[in-house]
């Protein structure tokens, strides 16, 4: 595995660590995750449940002395907080119709306190989703966090870490069928989140056609979104529309699409769908051995991660690395772009 990158996240996060929610402290992968996170000093872990209650179930696995030195909210006996966050989810979303019975309703739910917290600051960012779907955790932050000016759609990616190769999957979270607009959108947010993370993108629109090798609407479609980004960003390296072999692949490459700029060493990958993408990750985790990290979500002005319900301990570190290094970052309000790459 490429150990390079994963050191660099956890020491680009030391500098200066933020405090990430953890919500799910009934699971001992999160509560293993936060001793660790606390050991190597990469984010400050808030957990969310009664102290005692953690303290017990963390004795099973010999870390409850470890644990009692963290932070704790307490959702179902911090009355005042309830209350507290529930005026202000009635001050968001009461044009939305939500009554103030309907606020306090919803802080019985871990996903919307947990959210809540972030919103008033009390965590600088949370990651979560171990033992729930992503639309359970979706749903919350899209409803309360505001999104960046500056994107233009919601989406998902991971962070594929193979042996010798490091590729960004997008969108692998929230848009099912996306339009060529939108495809585009997701394809330049990828890129400027790689550039964040020092990466220089080289953005593959993926299709089960390569450059003109087949007909058909969907194919039209990632066409069309490959030539919005040309135009919208003529700074940034994309092609398409390409299967995923030509863009992996300099021998493929230079058979299918012999004036690649790219020839096959592309490091960002838009999937057509997120039926594609979803089997994608999948396949590439679980058969080549990568360390997928994420989902994580690009576009909320406060940094919400999602896990896969098949995460491991380390999975829950790396992603609170990463969650901490993008609440270190002050979000762009100029419309300016991290990237200036071609």
């Amino acid at each position: 595995m490429n150990t390079s990158f994963l050191d660099g996240i956890l020491s680009r996060a030391k500098k200066n660590p933020a405090r990430v929610l953890l919500p799910e402290t009934y699971d001992e992968r999160t509560l293993l995750a936060a001793v660790k996170i606390a050991e190597q000093k990469s984010a400050i872990p808030v957990l969310v449940g009664n102290k005692e209650e953690i303290l017990a179930l963390g004795e099973k696995h010999g870390i409850s002395e470890s644990l009692s030195s963290l932070e704790f909210i307490d959702q179902k006996k911090d009355n005042e907080r309830r209350e507290r966050y529930a005026q202000a989810l009635l001050e968001l979303r009461k044009n939305k119709g939500v009554t103030i019975e309907q606020a306090r309703e919803l802080m019985n739910d871990l996903n919307y306190f947990s959210v809540m917290v972030v919103q008033m600051g009390d965590a600088d960012g949370m990651v979560t989703g171990a033992n729930c779907p992503s639309h359970d955790t979706l749903r919350p932050a899209l409803q309360i966090i505001k999104t960046k000016e500056k994107f233009h759609k919601v989406s998902g990616f991971f962070f594929m870490v193979l042996e010798k190769k490091l590729l960004l999957f997008a969108d692998c979270m929230v848009n099912i069928e996306p339009s060529s607009h939108e495809l585009a959108e997701i394809a330049i947010d990828t890129a400027e989140t790689a550039c964040r993370f020092g990466l220089t993108p080289k953005i593959a629109m993926l299709s089960f056609s390569t450059n003109g090798s087949a007909k058909h609407p969907n194919v039209d479609r990632v066409k069309e979104a490959t030539q919005m980004v040309n135009s919208w960003r003529p700074d940034l390296l994309c092609e398409g529309e390409m299967q995923v072999d030509a863009a992996l692949v300099k021998d493929v490459c230079a058979k299918k699409f012999p004036n690649s700029k790219i020839m096959g060493d592309a490091n960002v990958l838009i999937f057509p769908n997120l039926e594609a993408a979803n089997i994608a990750y999948k396949l590439v985790e679980r058969l080549a051995g990568a360390e997928a990290i994420g989902p994580i979500l690009q576009g909320l002005t406060k940094p919400i991660n999602d896990l896969s319900r098949g995460c491991s301990v380390d999975d829950i570190v790396y992603l609170a690395a990463i969650t901490s290094i993008e609440a270190q970052e002050a979000p762009l309000s100029d419309g300016k772009s991290f990237c200036r790459v071609k």
